[in-house]
């Protein structure tokens, strides 16, 4: 296997230099892969029941209340993008507002959420290839579903290595599989309700249930937390950035779309499986904690009832779960690669990371180190405790309110002096008002989930999820401070210079290229020279558009 680094020089590459394969996206497949990395299916069915634990029937007014950060933020992601459209996202974007420090932080923070969260996703990947086969045993097995959790991580590692197109069409599949099955499962579930058919507990949808009325603010900011780790993938349609048809302007509308179908999808799957299953604490009642851990194993049999097609749509909505969480295994690798792509190619990290596949154009080093690292935490948790594991997930929404919030933060900041008109709320009040609310949130579920009966697990009387969590952030800094003085140019802003944007020349038109149907071309990023300014054209400024 040959590679080809894509870092040359001593300053750093700008956004398209990387060797990524340009124009291989397009609007729907960017949108696809951010939905996909949420993982609705999966996401749905470990996370509704302690939403509903929570928040009782009000439990659709949290998916509303999750969604007005998660818009904002994304919001802010494509004003970002639309400046300066590089793949390492955060990690590029704080590092240009607040310099190099912040931005390795944010860097870290995508990089250390993903990897947490593969542990899960491998985990319930294992588990749900052993149940679709009748092996109920082996899926309650630690032991066989680790081994089959790590098969997931490493074939879809290598899908991602073999490039961003095969990555794409798999998504198309695993994708249309799962939202087909649950939205069938909403519907039967509320035609049953309406049609007198539900079982004892059900209750008839409200409008009420839309308003977070009558709920403490602890269980609020509790509930949108783990919410928030529901609709947290988007950002991946944004870190592909690079391989997009149009990189300033696709990524962006992507990962806006991409809210706007998770809330609804959301909604609508919270008001079905709880209308039909009701609130209590007995039986397949969504306040009982034994459902918790997987509603849809709980609710799916009592939807669908016991005739030969009931027992196929179970099959399909076991399929649906395995297909989301092996889906959402393959995207999760997909923005760690590049943020680590970005972080080699401006020598924050090794420049090794930089290395790109001269055939498949794919982040090599960086690829296989997120599936090597990925399984390694994950044999390493379950070694540890399954207790710390389930710790270790809720830990994640400490991680993505602080570079999500980092993000709605650094978008002020960077376009400052541009704040009026339009530019003043799309630029200014709304990623800074994401900010703002993630970062009251980190700061509440901190507090709480300090206390030593916050979870599964405590750590000299400190509550096991605040210790990952905000240990997994302090290790970062640790890890930073160390790198600082192994290679310094970047942390003296030698690499990624401050306060700069990258001139952009644009495509009129596009050539016909081998890719995914709504693909194109990519913008000629121009040297800070000039040198390949083609003659009598003139390049575009993506930061005040002139």
């Amino acid at each position: 296997m040959s590679t080809s680094p894509a870092v040359t020089g001593t300053t750093g590459t700008a956004p398209g230099e990387k060797g990524l394969k340009g124009g291989a996206l397009g609007l729907v497949s960017s949108a696809v892969i951010g939905l996909s990395s949420t993982a609705p299916a999966y996401s749905l069915a470990a996370s509704l029941g302690f939403i509903v634990i929570l928040a009782g029937e009000k439990a659709p007014s949290i998916m509303l209340l999750a969604f007005v950060p998660m818009y904002l933020i994304a919001v802010a992601y494509r004003e970002l993008n639309h400046a300066e459209p590089d793949c390492g996202t955060t990690f590029t974007w704080a590092g240009r507002a607040f310099g190099p420090w912040m931005g390795w932080l944010g860097g870290w923070g995508i990089i250390a959420a993903d990897v947490i969260v593969m542990a899960s996703l491998a985990q319930i990947a294992g588990q749900y290839s052993f149940l679709l086969i009748g092996a109920d045993d082996l899926a309650s097995s630690t032991l066989w579903t680790t081994v089959a959790g790590v098969v997931w991580i490493a074939v879809m590692t290598y899908i991602c290595y073999r490039g961003i197109e095969v990555s794409a069409r798999l998504q198309y599949v695993l994708l249309g599989i799962e939202v087909v099955i649950i939205v069938a499962f909403a519907v039967v579930a509320l035609v049953r309700v309406y049609g007198d058919d539900a079982p004892e507990g059900s209750m008839t949808p409200s409008p009420a249930w839309l308003w977070p009325s009558g709920i403490g603010l602890s269980e609020i900011v509790a509930a949108v937390l783990i919410a928030v780790f529901l609709y947290w993938g988007w950002d991946t349609a944004v870190a592909c950035n690079e391989e997009s048809d149009d990189p300033g302007r696709t990524p962006g509308r992507a990962a806006v779309l991409s809210t706007l179908l998770l809330v609804a999808t959301y909604v609508l799957i919270a008001v079905a499986a709880v209308a039909f299953a009701g609130t209590g604490t007995e039986g397949i009642g969504l306040g009982n904690e034994d459902n918790a851990d997987d509603v849809f194993a709980a609710l799916g049999p009592e939807v669908f009832g016991d005739s030969p097609l009931g027992a196929i749509m179970v099959t399909l909505l076991i399929v649906a779960v395995l297909t989301s969480a092996a889906a959402s295994t393959q995207t999760t690798i997909l923005p760690t690669a590049r943020a680590a792509l970005s972080m080699g190619a401006y020598r924050a990290i090794p420049t090794r990371f930089a290395t790109i596949h001269p055939r498949f154009l794919t982040p090599t080093w960086a690829t296989w180190g997120m599936g090597i690292a990925s399984i390694a935490f994950y044999v390493g948790l379950t070694l540890v405790s399954t207790k710390v594991l389930a710790d270790s997930i809720a830990a994640v929404g400490l991680i993505i309110a602080f570079y999500y919030g980092l993000t709605g933060f650094a978008c002020v900041w960077f376009y400052r002096r541009q704040l009026r008109g339009r530019d003043l709320w799309v630029k200014g009040v709304l990623p800074g008002l994401g900010g703002l609310m993630l970062l009251g949130a980190f700061v509440l579920a901190g507090i709480d989930y300090a206390a030593t009966d916050s979870g599964e697990t405590t750590v000299f009387g400190i509550g096991g999820v605040f210790v990952i969590g905000i240990g997994a952030l302090v290790l970062g800094a640790v890890l930073m401070l160390v790198y600082s003085r192994i290679a310094p140019p970047f942390f003296r802003g030698e690499t990624l210079r401050r306060g700069t944007v990258d001139l952009l020349l644009t495509a009129e038109g596009s050539r016909p290229t081998v890719g995914l149907p709504d693909s194109g071309d990519m913008p000629t990023v121009i040297a800070p020279d000039r040198s390949n300014l083609p003659p009598g054209q003139e390049p575009y400024d993506p930061r005040s558009g002139s």
